[in-house]
């Protein structure tokens, strides 16, 4: 089984909803593979509600480089998915082959993880039916409307699929999700969870193209 776990981008991806799961999925011996529209670079966001304004604002923030093209990829190669939030989710959701990979994730009973606007993508995919899930309050509506069940709390855990509403949630559900795919690897693996480390190590820390 591989080691490789997609994060779903786009351009005005959230930042920190990003960053903090590709750096925490390195730290345990995984390979975030950045996946996108197109394998180019995409310009991140940051969003806060800053006081005396009733919508989120935003500024630009880090840019990330996606590693592989929705067309490419192969979900059968990937262990588990993160879908990132920020505005990226509602101009990408409709993409055929991204719902393709969706599908497959939710099929195969996978670790998935999902924060803020990133529910629009599984939602868009009819995987959402019936299952609980966090998401950002502007959000609950598309989650309901496609059958899913709106939990307000910063971690929510459906079976395979765990969910927070907003970066600030970051401390809470990436954890639990990290210790899915942490069962998974070591299912594939054997007893040990991992194999050998220092290969593992090195997988999760090489140079990026």
């Amino acid at each position: 089984m591989s080691l490789r776990v997609l994060i779903i981008v786009g351009d005005a991806t959230e930042t920190v909803d990003t960053l903090y799961p590709f750096y925490r999925l390195q730290e345990e011996g995984f390979q975030p593979v950045v996946a996108a529209p197109e394998k180019r670079t995409y310009q991140m966001v940051l969003h806060e509600n800053r006081p005396g304004w009733t919508i989120t604002r935003e500024w630009e923030g880090y840019q990330i480089q996606a590693d592989i093209a929705f067309e490419d990829v192969v979900p059968e190669d990937y262990l588990g998915i993160f879908f990132s939030g920020g505005r990226a989710p509602e101009y990408i959701r409709d993409h055929p082959d991204l719902i393709r990979i969706t599908r497959h994730f939710f099929d195969e009973n996978k670790p998935i993880a999902s924060v803020c606007h990133g529910v629009e993508i599984p939602a868009r995919a009819g995987c959402v039916k019936g299952r609980r899930m966090a998401t950002v309050a502007k959000c609950q509506f598309d989650l309901e409307v496609c059958g899913g069940i709106y939990v307000n709390e910063p971690c929510v855990i459906d079976g395979n699929l765990v969910s927070g509403r907003t970066f600030h949630d970051n401390g809470v559900y990436v954890g639990p999700w990290i210790k899915m795919l942490v069962a998974a690897r070591r299912k594939a693996h054997g007893s040990n969870g991992n194999g050998n480390g220092a290969e593992h190590y090195r997988f999760a820390t090489a140079p990026r193209d």
